[in-house]
């Protein structure tokens, strides 16, 4: 823990990381106080499922647009107009849901257009870490400890908004999430940390490698192959404790998932690693896919536990060394959308997974279900391995002496 502490005690770090937490923890109350109050206004769960998906959808599509605004234009200039827009929506949400009887349409329209504005608040967070912290190492325990929190706010999110709805109207969860994440947009950009803007790059070429398609690939597949399980997993983990006549262990397998994460990621921060990030990420997707291809075989809902908490030790460490070597490879005016890519994926991942899933729990076995669910982590590690035994044989060529005459 010295070594997380060390982190905080960065100049600047411990505030700039609390007020992007507060932002985020808008993340985790906005999406259960829409549908608790889209249902209330319009009386159907099925426009509260179909506001909630294109919220969604809208959010996740286009974030890797407004995180190039931030590259473009800094926090100041591109994340306030940002939050201040969304909060706005989601106060006139508050509004259009506090009383029954709201034209789907209008709620619709604004769930849309919410979404379009979503601050970056966890890409934006990343690339301020990657300025506060150059050295390495210390990045990596910072993008730990940044994951783990980040989790942690979409545990307990949901827990306040369980709160407030016994004592309020949904509506009041949306007018504090607006709050949320306003004041913790303006906490960020009052930070004094420079942040690398990509139109002032000049001069000569730099030798940091551009974003690209082909490094950036990298780690969006990985961060993708993950999303992809998570999300079929929570729906097997539903279909499992179905059969076994015991729905409400649902949730404690999915805290076991929550808390093995939590404790990887943690653990994979105080690792001094001596192996690369590109060596270390087709190691953890490979040894998720593994654990997951087991937890079919469970007994019971005690071993599925016991195997979600296995699965999540390598969960929050491949995310975070997704999010390292996409940093890596950006250029310091890319990082934010690079970031923005890998949090992309992983959330377009899981909504695929899950429907997968849906799909593949009616028709197959569970077993099979599960191990198909944890085919991607496995397929994820074959290319990439393949790409760095390629680099290093390179390598080895090019160290070989050459003949003597």
């Amino acid at each position: 823990m010295s070594s997380y502490a060390a982190v905080l005690r960065t100049p600047h770090a411990a505030r700039t990381f609390g007020a992007a937490l507060l932002g985020r923890l808008s993340y985790g109350t906005v999406s259960l106080s829409l549908v608790l109050a889209v249902k209330d206004a319009s009386g159907s769960f099925a426009v509260a499922g179909t506001d909630m998906a294109l919220f969604g959808a809208t959010s996740v599509v286009l974030s890797p647009a407004r995180a190039a605004l931030v590259d473009r234009h800094g926090p100041r200039r591109a994340l306030v107009p940002m939050a201040a827009l969304y909060a706005a929506l989601l106060a006139a949400l508050a509004w259009a849901t506090a009383r029954p009887g709201a034209p789907g349409a209008l709620l619709g329209a604004l769930v849309v257009t919410a979404g379009a504005c979503t601050p970056p608040l966890g890409p934006a967070m990343r690339t301020l870490w990657s300025q506060l912290l150059p050295d390495r190492r210390m990045l990596q325990r910072a993008y730990s400890l940044d994951g783990v929190a980040e989790e942690l706010l979409f545990v307990t999110g949901p827990l306040l908004v369980g709160v407030l709805v016994t004592y309020a109207e949904p509506a009041m969860g949306l007018a504090i999430s607006a709050a949320l994440v306003l004041v913790g947009t303006l906490g960020l950009v009052a930070s004094p940390v420079p942040f690398p803007l990509r139109a002032a790059r000049v001069g000569p070429k730099s030798s940091t490698p551009r974003t690209g398609p082909r490094p950036l690939a990298r780690p969006v597949l990985a961060a993708a192959c993950v999303g992809l399980c998570l999300g079929g997993l929570e729906l097997l983990v539903v279909a499992f404790t179905e059969d076994l006549n015991r729905p409400g262990a649902v949730s404690w397998v999915l805290a076991a998932l929550s808390a093995g994460s939590a404790v990887g990621g943690l653990a994979n921060g105080a690792v001094s690693w001596r192996s690369s990030a590109r060596t270390r990420l087709p190691a953890f997707c490979g040894a998720l896919g593994l654990v997951l291809a087991l937890a079919g075989l469970a007994p019971n809902a005690y071993v599925l536990a016991g195997t979600a908490a296995l699965a999540g030790l390598f969960v929050a460490p491949a995310l975070t060394t997704a999010y390292l070597i996409a940093d890596e490879t950006a250029a310091p005016g890319d990082r934010t959308k690079a970031g923005a890519w890998v949090n992309t994926a992983v959330n377009a991942g899981s909504s695929t997974g899950t429907a997968a899933a849906g799909l593949l729990a009616g028709s197959l076995p569970l077993a099979a279900c599960f191990a198909l669910t944890a085919a991607p982590a496995l397929l994820a590690a074959v290319p990439i391995l393949g790409a760095n035994t390629g680099r290093a044989r390179e390598g080895s060529r090019r160290l070989r002496p050459e003949p003597g005459p």
